[in-house]
């Protein structure tokens, strides 16, 4: 069964649905740029037999509310939204996280930082690399004197050529108003294999204002990366046909997370929606594990360490199945 609730946080309501036993586990599922939670929909009800499963619309997305500030859509904002719902819905509970794109770019500031740091139990996070820790990998490798390395920071500025659109003013709005919320679901389609999509109401919505996300964000974050370590496990799931997030950005995580496990999928950006069964058993096996306290074992082969971490600008994809 499905439920839908309507959080306060500090003045802008969140629209939030969970699925599943109350009495279960409980996992929290973060959405990223242009989607709503809609996008964790078809693995939320894979999931929702073992785990109480939590998702919600981010600030400017889906149900949730708008607000007009720039300033309203800066990290610590969004952390205090995250906290504002598992506070509701979880009170005094610890629990599972797991983001995609830019719900996970947003949720390694509550992973590394503030209140429910100690109260994530674990971090899946999917196509999604702190902003801090990328910045401090951009900055490594345009100073570095290797090719390679050089390279590797210019193969990542090109993918994410749409973070330098999105600073524009008024012509990214323009684009979601005119036709791009219609086009949406063709272009998933076509580009990232997405066979089947629920419709989305408020596509061209969710993109229009999306775009305050990158414009609060990105300038002080790549110029001034701040320290920050994970203290709960995480699982770190790249996909290796991924057009906007290299692999390489992960190359140094294990520096940031001293409990780390990378599992290469061959898959797109969008697997949430392209094969959500995949991302279903890969949360599940993990969050179980870490339930039962067996990761380290049950995950031994998946560890990354500073003895195991891919060579910089020397890469290469390991596709993992399960762990199990």
């Amino acid at each position: 069964m499905m439920q839908q609730f309507r959080i306060d946080a500090d003045g802008t309501g969140l629209h939030a649905r969970a699925w599943g036993d109350a009495r279960n586990p409980a996992l929290v599922l973060v959405h990223g740029y242009p989607d709503n939670h809609s996008v964790w929909r078809p693995v939320a009800e894979q999931l929702a037999a073992q785990f109480y499963v939590v998702a919600y619309d981010v600030r400017g997305a889906g149900e949730s509310d708008v607000p007009a500030a720039l300033r309203d859509y800066r990290m610590p904002r969004l952390a205090a939204d995250l906290a504002a719902v598992v506070d509701a819905l979880l009170p005094g509970r610890d629990f599972h996280l797991a983001a995609h794109d830019w719900g996970s770019i947003q949720s390694w500031e509550s992973v590394t930082t503030g209140p429910l740091k100690a109260r994530i139990l674990s971090y899946t996070s999917l196509s999604g690399p702190c902003l801090d820790h990328a910045g401090y990998w951009m900055r490594d490798r345009l100073v570095s004197r290797s090719l390679a390395r050089q390279r590797a920071a210019l193969r990542q500025l090109a993918s994410s050529w749409y973070i330098g659109l999105f600073q524009l003013p008024v012509l990214p709005e323009l684009v979601w108003r005119s036709a791009m919320g219609r086009l949406w679901p063709r272009f998933l389609h076509r580009v990232e294999g997405v066979a089947e999509l629920h419709p989305n109401p408020t596509q061209g919505r969710d993109g229009r204002y999306g775009v305050r996300l990158y414009r609060a964000n990105f300038r002080n974050k790549m110029l001034r990366p701040e320290l920050r370590y994970a203290a709960c496990p995480v699982q770190l799931v790249v996909p290796t046909r991924d057009n906007y997030v290299g692999a390489a950005l992960f190359e140094d995580l294990h520096r940031w997370v001293p409990e780390l496990y990378r599992r290469d999928i061959d898959a797109g950006h969008w697997v949430l929606l392209s094969d959500p069964a995949l991302i279903a058993t890969t949360l599940a096996e993990f969050v179980r594990a870490v339930e039962n306290g067996t990761q380290a074992e049950a995950f031994a082969r998946l560890r990354v360490t500073a003895e195991t971490a891919p060579v910089p600008g020397m890469h290469k994809n390991r596709i993992e199945g399960a762990a199990s």
